[in-house]
């Protein structure tokens, strides 16, 4: 019952109130992004949605309006280069991926689930449906992004997300929402540079 049909419900309602709490801040967001750069406020990519659909998501604009379009920042030689200034800022809090707020209001995202994949991060997508995190709606946040983000390997981020997926309840949902604010707070495994970065910094895995 909570799966099939609380869940959505309590996303609807969420991202509804979330909206008009967050409608001014995100006003004062889109300033500072104009300001800063050239280029449209909103960064929109097709995703792998639930079932494996397509969908656009949206993000506030992080990175110079030239950045190759469709490539994995981790992917990028020296990503840094692309970021903006107030890029920066709205990764290491996470804050350029408010606009997804609509995206779940739309029913194409849920707050908590697997986070959507590149239409072309075909690895990533098989490993997942091995472990049938296809099959639900991808998420804002999940139990990858409280367990390691960017640290993490394509393998170990398709397997928690089948374990989020296994143990889907009200309980798992509470359990990631709030474990992403500490997350957040510490910056917890973000490493701009994304998959694996990490055992990169540290010598254990080549570059690709």
């Amino acid at each position: 019952m909570y799966k099939n049909f609380f869940k959505r419900l309590i996303d609807f309602v969420l991202a509804l109130f979330g909206i008009i709490l967050l409608a001014v801040p995100m006003l004062i967001l889109v300033i500072c992004i104009k300001v800063d750069s050239k280029g449209p406020v909103l960064f929109k990519q097709k995703r792998v949605g639930k079932n494996k659909t397509h969908f656009n998501i949206l993000k506030f604009r992080t990175m110079y309006a030239d950045t190759p379009k469709d490539v994995p920042t981790h992917l990028l030689v020296d990503p840094d280069k692309y970021i903006t200034r107030v890029g920066k800022f709205l990764r290491k809090t996470s804050l350029d991926e408010l606009p997804q707020i609509f995206n779940i209001l739309l029913g194409s995202m849920s707050i908590v689930g697997p986070r959507p994949a590149l239409w072309n991060q075909f690895d990533l997508i098989a490993l997942r449906d091995q472990n049938s995190a296809n099959d639900v709606r991808p998420g804002l946040t999940g139990l990858a992004q409280i367990s390691g983000r960017d640290e993490l390997e394509l393998e170990e981020k398709a397997r928690l997300d089948g374990e989020y997926v296994s143990k889907l309840s009200f309980a798992m949902d509470l359990k990631c929402f709030f474990g992403t604010f500490t997350s957040v707070l510490f910056k917890k495994g973000v490493v701009e540079g994304g998959t694996g970065a990490m055992k990169k910094e540290n010598g254990e895995n080549k570059a690709e």
